[in-house]
């Protein structure tokens, strides 16, 4: 398993931001079902999830993330030498969230803007990429912005629309001549990438049919929203990351006292519980907040540690041990120090760029 390990990169800001319009999973029950309604709370443990408002995107939250958390660092502006999205949930097919993004903060000439396309394990990845970024080079500061409105590609007749919620998280790193280490293990296994999909509107299926599709268990779905084979990402999830976290506790030498902390992707309940039952990981140390916000992809993880210390000014030093795994398939675990201090409270935004919304010729600046 690759293994990576930074020197001298520190995480000094954390923030998620969400939609302010709220679905209750009990107000699905004139669609699933009561008893239905009941069972899937009681074993996924979602109450209800945060869904965008019409032109609103991930970059919206992401962009609300990023300028809260810079206002509260203090941020020069022009020392931020990289902005990564990390998502699937773009503005456009072209150009990247990272660009657009680059352009609202307000951010240098001198700044690497791009995007790279991954979900849930998006946190771990995009660590490893911005902290290779300033490995290599003379960037100080990078802003790691992650965020997917996954509410938006589900059927509502299909249960991912009871999964699924929306979020925009923001990350700094920055250079530091402390001794801080970021350590991780990445993995992947391309062979399940039909596990979670959207078939068509791509390239490779641009002209699928838009029929309706009802399965054995009565769910409805198109082949242009979201399908998850959940028993398997159910069984991948529970081998995968316990194994891999495993490998990681052995190369690093480290254990699971070791840490203060366990942010792990919010995948579900049930998930989550048998992941840190097969690690000894006590259910303290491991913030769920799944029943509140649903499985936000990209943004579960940083969003548990918004909500369970955004409002924890005890400047305590958090060894965490970040688990994250999904689409793709993809996962990994990575190690970091995040002081709660650093850690803004997760905030509710209407906010929405208005600038970006084109129905025209006219509004690209083309006549």
């Amino acid at each position: 398993m690759p293994y990576f390990k930074f020197s001298n990169i520190k995480i000094i800001g954390v923030a998620t931001s969400i939609p302010s319009h709220i679905v209750k999973t009990d107000d699905r029950a004139d669609v699933w079902g009561k008893e239905y309604i009941e069972k899937f709370k009681a074993n996924v443990g979602i109450e209800q999830i945060h869904t965008t408002a019409e032109h609103q995107t991930a970059s919206d939250l992401c962009y609300d993330a990023a300028e809260r958390l810079i206002q509260h660092k203090n941020v020069n502006r022009e020392e931020i030498g990289a902005v990564l999205f990390v998502g699937f949930s773009t503005d456009y097919w072209r150009p990247s969230n990272a660009c657009i993004l680059h352009y609202r903060l307000g951010l240098s000439q001198g700044c690497v803007a791009y995007d790279l396309r991954l979900a849930c394990s998006a946190t771990p990845y995009g660590l490893q990429a911005a902290c290779s970024m300033m490995q290599t080079s003379d960037i100080k500061k990078v802003l790691l912005l992650v965020g997917e409105m996954s509410s938006q590609s589900t059927y509502q007749g299909d249960s991912t629309a009871l999964l699924f919620g929306d979020a925009g998280s923001a990350i700094l790193l920055e250079k530091t001549e402390e001794e801080n280490v970021i350590e991780e293990m990445l993995c992947s296994d391309g062979s399940g990438f039909k596990a979670i999909i959207v078939p068509a509107g791509g390239f490779r299926n641009p002209d699928a049919t838009h029929e309706v599709f009802t399965l054995a268990n009565g769910s409805k779905n198109t082949l242009y929203n979201t399908w998850l084979n959940g028993a398997d990402v159910f069984a991948f999830s529970i081998s995968a990351v316990p194994k891999t976290t495993k490998a990681f506790f052995e190369k690093t030498g480290s254990k699971v006292d070791d840490y203060d902390c366990f942010p792990i992707h919010q995948a579900n309940k049930a998930i989550c519980l048998k992941i840190a039952k097969k690690l000894g990981i006590p259910l303290e140390k491991m913030p769920l907040v799944v029943d509140k916000y649903g499985n936000t992809t990209a943004t579960s993880l940083i969003l548990a540690l918004c909500d369970t210390y955004g409002n924890d000014n005890s400047n305590k030093e958090l060894n965490c041990l970040i688990q994250a795994f999904g689409i793709g398939l993809s996962w990994g675990v990575a190690s970091a120090r995040i002081n709660t201090n650093d850690i803004l409270p997760v905030a509710e935004t209407d906010n929405i760029f208005t600038e970006g919304i084109i129905n025209s010729p006219a509004d690209i600046g083309i006549v």
